[in-house]
């Protein structure tokens, strides 16, 4: 097992980026800089010497043979972050709160696991419609099927070479069927649009629309989701991130996110009103529920949320950013 100290965030600035925002930019931890850093010195720890060690901090566990194999299967530190906050004020002291138990610690971790698996669902809609709104308008504005791989068609040379690096690490890596068929068939070096953007990571796709040259083919764009251009690449940065932590298994429900997004001066589709914090995860379902609204209209989305709270009742959804009377909200009636 990991340290026996509850995993926390760290919100101090990479010492691998020049600045906060370019460290928010490239998605990374923050980690202290050099004269802050201290040899790590915390020995490894049982499952066993855990469970008792967290029995004497005052959380309760009933079973510990199950907690043990808890421990063992999912990871301390990896539980630890939603022990967290169950902690009491000062969190550093490592003491629980009065009739605290580990089966709390798991509701968190089952209730977070369902909301990535219903968050990861939902993205998915939004990837394949965005995938092919930059396919699709892309080829017919530039009237050439090959310009994802053109450099004529991108404002950062630098950037584009980057891309390129990726789609060739790509294509040498796939093994689909339809990759296999364009080798062997054609003599272009790269597939068209629509067969390569088959392959890339949404990552890619979204790198290729922001590095693209002509305006009004990222407005045509954008324009399809009902919005401006500069709210549409921050907000396909947030449903990027958010993703990526559905993919990585991380926690999600009361996480506070690093990238603020930014909010469009005016949008097609309905949107919220009352105040929340943009940084957490309530404000992510919000963008996500947005696009899907533009997406398919008579989407499940509320339901599927209305339900997974309904099944853990327990869960502060204030922690989660939803503000009071948010079921009310234009966006989610």
């Amino acid at each position: 097992m990991h340290s026996p100290e509850p995993a926390k965030p760290l919100r101090s600035t990479s010492v691998a980026c020049q600045s906060k925002k370019d460290a928010q930019m490239c998605g990374s931890f923050y980690f202290y800089t050099m004269s802050n850093r201290i040899p790590f010195q915390k020995p490894y720890t049982s499952a066993h010497d855990l469970v008792s060690l967290l029995q004497t901090r005052g959380l309760t566990i009933n079973d510990s043979t199950k907690a043990e194999r808890y421990l063992e299967f999912i990871g301390y530190y990896r539980l630890s972050a939603y022990m967290y906050p169950l902690l009491q004020m000062p969190k550093e002291q490592h003491h629980y709160k009065p009739d605290t138990s580990f089966d709390q610690v798991m509701m968190l971790y089952r209730f977070d696991k369902k909301l990535r698996l219903l968050i990861f669902n939902e993205i998915e809609k939004i990837e394949v419609a965005v995938r092919s709104a930059i396919v699709n308008i892309g080829s017919e504005m530039t009237g050439n099927p090959f310009w994802m791989t053109d450099s004529s068609h991108f404002i950062d040379s630098g950037k584009f070479r980057h891309t390129m690096d990726l789609i060739d690490a790509e294509l040498r890596r796939s093994r689909e069927d339809f990759i296999v068929h364009f080798k062997q068939t054609y003599s272009d070096t790269y597939p068209p649009a629509w067969i390569l953007a088959e392959v890339l990571p949404f990552g890619v796709i979204t790198n290729i629309f922001s590095n693209i040259k002509t305006a009004r083919t990222k407005k045509s764009i954008a324009r399809r989701f009902g919005l401006q251009v500069a709210p549409f690449e921050s907000w396909l940065t947030i449903v990027t991130l958010t993703r990526n932590s559905c993919c990585h298994h991380a926690r999600v429900w009361n996480k506070q996110n690093t990238i603020r997004p930014m909010l469009p001066n005016r949008m097609a589709g309905s949107w919220i009103a009352l105040p929340t914090d943009t940084l957490r995860i309530y404000f992510d379902l919000c963008i996500i529920k947005y696009f899907l609204d533009i997406i398919s209209p008579q989407n499940d989305m509320k339901a599927k949320i209305d339900a997974l709270l309904a099944e853990y009742p327990a869960i502060d959804t204030a922690a989660m950013g939803f503000p009071q009377g948010w079921e009310n909200e234009p966006l989610w009636q």
